[in-house]
C-alpha cells in the first residue's frame, strides 16, 4: 500500500510533485482547519504543516499511523514535541531554508526606520517635500545586540557585519555566546537590539519592562522572531518614555485582529500608527525564493527518513 501525506498549508508545487514521483499519495489542502485535520489524520503516514495547524496531544492521539510531522519553517511551539517523541513520530523542520529571508527583512526594516523611508514616502505622495525633517541616521558606528544565535541570528549577523557596527551576540544555549557578561554588555551598550529567539516558556515575555529597565541607554528594537517574545504594552510604555527610540516589528502577541479586545484594538492601533515604528504582518521569511527552498529542504528530509 502506498504511503500517504497530508499537507495543510501552502507549499511550493515542487514538494507535492516530487513526493508523488517518490510514490506517495499526497493530499494538499492548504485551507484545511485544525478540526478538519484531526477528523482525517488517522489515514496518513505524514503531515506537513505551518503555524495554523497545532499538533497537540489530541491530534497526535488521532494520528494512529503517523510517522512524521513536517514543519514548514522553524517554530516548534505548535508541536507537542515530548508527546510526539513518546509516540515515535519524527519531527522535521526547515529553519535553514528561510533564515536568510528573515535576516533581509530585519535589515530592511531598520534601514527603513533609520532613513525615515516610510514617513518620507507618505509625505511625498501628498507633494509634501520635507528633506531636512527626514535626515536619517546610520548603522555604522552603532552597537548592535543580537539575542539568539540560531539560523536567523547567525544570518542577520552575517548580513549586517559589513555595515561597520560593533556586534555583541548572546545565546544562552550556544557556545561561545553563553556568558551572561555578553548579555550585560548588550544591556549596557546596545543602540539596536535584534531578537532571534524561539518561543519557549523561557522566552515568553522576554522583552518586558524589567528587560528594558536594564538597558543603560535608549535603543531601537527589532523583532522578527516570535510575537510573544515582546510584551507590547511594555514596549509602548517604553516608547512613550523614550527608553526605546523606535521599533521594527514583524510579529506580535496577537496577530489576529478579529479576536482583538477593545483594549487590544486601542493598543495595536496606537502602535501601528507611530512614526518611529515599522510594522509588517509576519512576512519575514515569506519570499518566493524561501517558498521553494523550504519545499526542497522538506523533501530532502522526508527522503532521508525512508518511511
Amino acid at each position: 500500500m502506498k504511503k500517504s501525506i497530508l499537507i495543510t498549508d501552502k507549499v511550493h508545487p515542487k514538494l507535492t510533485r516530487e513526493l508523488e514521483k517518490d510514490g506517495f499519495v499526497v493530499n494538499n489542502h492548504p485551507k484545511m482547519t485544525l478540526s478538519e485535520t484531526i477528523a482525517i489524520i488517522q489515514k496518513y503516514d505524514g503531515v506537513i504543516v505551518n503555524s495554523k495547524t497545532i499538533c497537540n496531544k489530541k491530534l497526535i492521539d488521532k494520528a494512529e499511523n503517523l510517522k512524521f510531522i513536517g514543519r514548514l519553517g522553524s517554530g516548534l511551539e505548535i508541536i507537542n514535541l515530548k508527546y510526539a517523541a513518546i509516540k515515535g513520530i519524527h519531527v522535521l523542520r526547515t529553519p535553514e531554508a528561510n533564515c536568510g529571508a528573515v535576516a533581509e527583512q530585519a535589515l530592511g526594516m531598520i534601514l527603513c526606520l533609520f532613513n525615515n523611508i516610510k514617513n518620507a514616502n507618505a509625505q511625498l505622495k501628498t507633494l509634501n517635500w520635507q528633506r531636512e525633517e527626514n535626515r536619517g541616521i546610520e548603522i555604522r558606528g552603532k552597537t548592535i545586540g543580537i539575542i539568539g544565535y540560531g539560523y536567523t541570528g547567525t544570518a542577520f549577523h552575517e548580513l549586517i557585519k559589513p555595515f561597520g557596527a560593533k556586534i555583541i551576540v548572546y545565546d544562552k544555549y550556544k557556545a561561545p555566546y553563553q556568558d551572561k557578561i555578553l548579555l550585560d554588555q548588550i544591556h549596557n551598550e546596545a543602540d539596536i537590539i535584534s531578537i532571534h529567539l524561539p518561543l519557549t516558556n523561557e522566552t515568553i515575555g522576554y522583552v518586558n519592562s524589567d528587560f528594558i529597565k536594564k538597558c543603560k541607554k535608549p535603543f531601537y528594537i527589532i523583532n522578527t522572531a516570535r510575537g510573544k517574545n515582546v510584551v507590547i504594552s511594555d514596549l509602548i510604555e517604553a516608547l512613550d518614555k523614550w527608553q526605546i527610540l523606535g521599533a521594527c516589528l514583524d510579529v506580535f502577541e496577537n496577530e489576529n485582529s478579529s479576536t482583538f479586545t477593545q483594549q487590544e484594538m486601542k493598543m495595536y492601533l496606537d502602535l501601528y500608527n507611530r512614526v518611529n515604528v515599522i510594522c509588517t504582518p509576519h512576512i519575514a521569511g515569506w519570499t518566493e525564493e524561501s517558498l521553494l527552498r523550504i519545499a526542497e529542504s522538506m523533501l530532502w528530509k522526508i527522503r532521508k527518513l525512508e518511511i
